[in-house]
This record gives structure tokens, C-alpha cells and sequence, in this order.
């Protein structure tokens, strides 16, 4: 709960802003309170009557308002918040933020706070994926900016993928880790989680069983100790966690790019199942099968290893590095070698042979193998094994 704690919600000028209004109706349902501020362009989608209404405070929306400023001023206004979060965060906002400017009330009480700050984006998937976007994405995360979002789905526009705003009980999930104090406030963690895929042509691909379930379960636990989450999936089963930053990837060099971009982080979790290899090139139409020519020949190059080349890194290197080890004999001397190979602190190894219904299923039994040795925990479903994970990496850290 955020019983007490005070939030300075800055709507931005989207369609998404009518989400705005459930997410007050959570914060205040949880005990929070929250001071609005509407850009002009927001004003466009909600109003301050609706908005004054469900906050029960005044919604603020001009720099220059001589009352405002001879009460509280936009200074007092920035930090006497706990927490600022803009949702919708338009390409516009972000821009400002990025960049220093401070031309609007918005844009100022970000200038001028020295509150954390928690941005959910929306807009339409181009200007998501534009590189001047993603170099202001860039800037806000080496600046500290917290981030949740944005989801993959229809846009209002009629087109299809990343750019609308996480779903309410989303962003309050975010929103409480972030105000509740746990072992691992002010950490940052990267998950990895769930299979690649590796593609032979078009319509086929190298995979593998994974579910997705124990990353996720791990990126959840993570957060619930007050951790920033940065969650790196590949095309999982389970829909991911929420409350934490979700980047959706398909293959094992995707995601590696994807864990560079997302460092510096202070834990990585290597959870996700990564193709070792891939096809040397990737047909461009589909392979057709021809009577009597028998089946085509596949030529393999070696993935890059995720694991190990963060586990190596020079500079950068996340202080608790731990990787998953999926073996069917020789578990603990596997995994053993395993660690020592990739340079990692810790690894989880567990049994995924014929007959333990691990891969797949809802529970797991692993052993987690440090520099002082093995020690085997008790098979338990996923999430309590996230959670004794969790806790452990806490104690190691605190």
C-alpha cells in the first residue's frame, strides 16, 4: 500500500490520459494522495473537473498562475512530492526531459524536482520506435528515470505494436515498489527469461520448452523487495510480471543487445532458456520440401553467450551476477563447471529430464552453487523458489 505517500501525477496530451483517471481512483483507493498536473494538450482528453474531482485536489495547469506561485510555487510544487509520475509520457515530454527544457508547468516541476521520477510512455508505435525517441529513452535511463512500458497491442490509430501505455494496476504496482522500502530499494536488476527464437525461414525457427514462468516469478519477487526490474523476455508462454520495465526480444542477439542497453544494473538474472546456436543465415522464403531430395542441410554458427559476457565484462558488470543451469545428468558437476566457465557468482542449476516435469510445469528444484559450494533446496512451486532466490540476493547484497 502507498498509505500516506504523496504523488505528483503529470498527465501528458494523449489518448491514453483517460487512464489517467483510473489510476488516481487506485493511488487514493491504496491510501495515497495525489496533486495533479495537466498539460494544455492533456486538457484536450480529460478535464480538471474530472480530474480535480477523483484526486480530491486542485489540478494545477499554468506556469504563470500568480495564486499558485504566491502559495506554493512550482518549486515547492516539484518537491514536496514522494514520488512524480507522468502518465501518459508523450515523445514531446520525454524530449523535454531529455534535453533539459522548461517551457510548460509539466516540463518545469521536471526540471526543477529532485523527487524520483516514474514515466509510463504512450504514443504511436513509430514515434516509439524513431532513434531520436529511443535516444531520449536512453538519456532518462543514464539520467535515473524509472520506467514501466510501454505494451505491445492495438493503437488508437489503427496500427499494431509498442507504445500503449501500461495498464493502471500496472503503473500502481510500479508506483509501490518504488515507495515501499524493501532490502532492494534503489537497486536495479535485469531478468532475462523465457526461450529465443532462432530463425531457419520465415515460418520456422530453433527453440526450445521453456515456459517463462521462473523468470517471471523472479523479476515479480525482485520487485517486491523494492528492486527496478528490468525484465528482458523472449517470446514466453506466460505474460510477463507487473510492475517492472518489460522489453520484449526474439532472439539470443537481440537479447543481448537488450541487456547492454538496459545496464548499468546492480543484480542480473540470467533466467532465460537462449538458443545456443542459430542458422549461419536465415532463409529468406520458406524451405520447400522436394520428393526425393531428402531433408535440407542446416548450417549452425555458435549464439552469442549472454551470460558469460556479462559475467566477463571489465566495466559495467552488475555486482551479483547469476545464471541458470538446465541439466538432465551430472547436475551439480554440470553446473559447477558451468559457473567457473562463464566467470558468474552464482547458478541455479536444476533437472529438467524426461519425468520431472519441470520445464513447463509450476514447480522447480534447484541447487544453487556459489564459490563455497552446493546447496540443494527442497522442490517447491515457482514462485516460492523466486522468493527464497530473492531474499537470498538481498542478504548478499545488504
Amino acid at each position: 500500500m502507498v498509505q500516506g505517500k504523496r504523488i505528483l501525477l503529470i498527465v501528458g496530451g494523449g489518448i491514453a490520459a483517460y487512464k489517467s483517471l483510473e489510476l488516481i481512483r487506485q493511488i487514493k483507493r491504496e491510501g495515497g494522495q495525489v496533486t495533479p498536473v495537466l498539460t494544455r494538450a492533456a486538457q484536450q482528453f480529460v478535464t480538471p473537473l474530472s480530474v480535480s474531482a477523483l484526486a480530491g485536489n486542485k489540478v494545477y495547469t499554468d506556469l504563470f498562475d500568480l495564486t499558485d506561485e504566491a502559495e506554493m510555487g512550482h518549486i515547492e510544487l516539484s518537491r514536496s512530492a514522494d514520488l512524480v509520475v507522468v502518465a501518459p509520457a508523450t515523445a514531446d515530454l520525454m524530449a523535454k526531459m531529455a534535453t533539459g527544457q522548461a517551457d510548460d508547468l509539466a516540463s518545469t516541476l521536471l526540471l526543477a524536482t529532485d523527487t524520483p521520477v516514474l514515466v509510463a510512455p504512450a504514443m504511436n508505435v513509430r514515434m516509439w520506435l524513431h532513434p531520436s525517441n529511443q535516444r531520449n529513452i536512453t538519456t532518462l535511463q543514464a539520467d535515473g528515470i524509472h520506467r514501466i512500458g510501454p505494451n505491445e497491442g492495438d493503437m488508437a490509430c489503427g496500427e499494431f505494436g509498442p507504445g500503449r501505455m501500461a495498464e493502471p494496476l500496472e503503473i500502481y504496482a510500479q508506483i509501490e515498489a518504488l515507495l515501499v522500502d524493501g532490502p532492494l530499494a534503489g537497486r536495479h536488476a535485469i531478468v532475462t527469461s523465457g526461450p529465443t527464437h532462432e530463425p531457419i525461414d520465415p515460418v520456422r525457427y530453433i527453440a526450445n520448452r521453456s515456459s517463462g514462468q521462473q523468470g517471471n516469478a523472479i523479476a515479480t519477487a525482485l520487485a517486491g523487495l523494492g528492486a527496478r526490474v528490468t525484465f528482458i523476455t523472449g517470446p514466453a508462454i506466460t505474460p510477463p510480471p507487473l510492475g517492472v520495465t518489460v522489453v520484449k526480444v526474439e532472439t539470443a542477439q537481440e537479447m543481448l543487445n537488450a541487456v547492454t542497453s538496459a545496464l548499468p544494473a546492480d543484480i542480473g538474472v540470467f533466467a532465460a532458456a537462449v538458443a545456443d546456436w542459430r542458422m549461419s543465415e536465415a532463409a529468406t522464403g520458406k524451405i520447400k520440401k522436394a520428393k526425393g531430395e531428402g531433408p535440407p542441410s542446416l548450417t549452425l554458427t555458435e549464439n552469442p553467450d549472454i551470460l558469460a559476457t556479462v559475467s566477463q565484462m571489465s566495466e559495467g558488470r552488475p555486482e551479483l551476477v547469476v545464471g541458470f543451469a538446465a541439466e538432465t545428468d551430472n547436475i551439480v558437476e554440470n553446473a559447477t563447471r558451468k559457473r567457473e566457465r562463464k566467470g558468474c557468482d552464482w547458478i541455479v542449476a536444476n533437472d529438467v529430464s524426461e519425468g520431472t516435469g519441470i520445464m513447463g510445469g509450476s514447480e522447480n528444484a534447484v541447487t544453487v552453487i556459489d564459490a563455497n559450494g552446493a546447496e540443494s533446496w527442497p522442490r517447491a512451486t515457482k514462485d516460492d523458489v523466486a522468493r527464497r532466490l530473492a531474499q537470498r540476493i538481498a542478504e548478499a547484497l545488504t
